[in-house]
């Protein structure tokens, strides 16, 4: 390889570099954007209880998808910390639902907040063919109704969360 093809590697290298590093840093500046717009709009999420009855659905393995703003299945929310995709646990108790985050804070979904439960083929982005995302619709505190996903580990869990006769 002569000098010349070397430079020219480098220099091509050197703007591939840069532009991936734009790239990233417009896709950040967008996501912090978001945040600031929704921060209104989603107000604070519900304090955790202090106790909650025993539990009526058991614990549940997956991943939390995400949450979107009703009725746009990915207009993902990116405040409050409901933006990123974790390992969770869904509880469901007297009180309400719980989800334990790895990596993030648990969301509490008071019961009377709860507007829907079902299955659908995709939230916040994320698509798994056959019902295979298991949607909560519930009201914000702000009164901001939103959609949370959530990906069971084995899908025929789902059929503890769901209501009676649907599957």
């Amino acid at each position: 390889m002569n000098t010349a093809t070397l430079v020219a590697s480098l220099v091509m290298a050197a703007v591939v570099a840069v532009l991936i590093a734009v790239l990233i840093q417009a896709m950040i500046r967008g996501w912090r954007r978001r945040a600031q717009r929704q921060a209104e709009i989603i107000g604070a999420l519900p304090p955790l209880p202090e106790t909650v009855g025993p539990a009526l659905v058991g614990a549940t393995k997956g991943l939390y998808v995400g949450s979107t703003l009703v009725p746009h299945w990915n207009d993902r929310v990116a405040a409050a910390d409901l933006g990123f995709r974790a390992k969770a646990v869904l509880s469901r108790y007297p009180e309400g639902i719980m989800m334990q985050r790895t990596g993030a804070g648990p969301i509490w979904i008071p019961d009377e907040s709860i507007v829907e439960i079902r299955t659908e083929t995709g939230v916040a982005g994320k698509v798994i063919p056959g019902d295979g995302v298991l949607a909560i619709r519930w009201r914000l505190p702000s009164g901001t109704e939103i959609d949370t996903g959530f990906r069971a580990d084995d899908r025929r869990d789902y059929s503890k969360w769901l209501p009676e006769g649907v599957a």
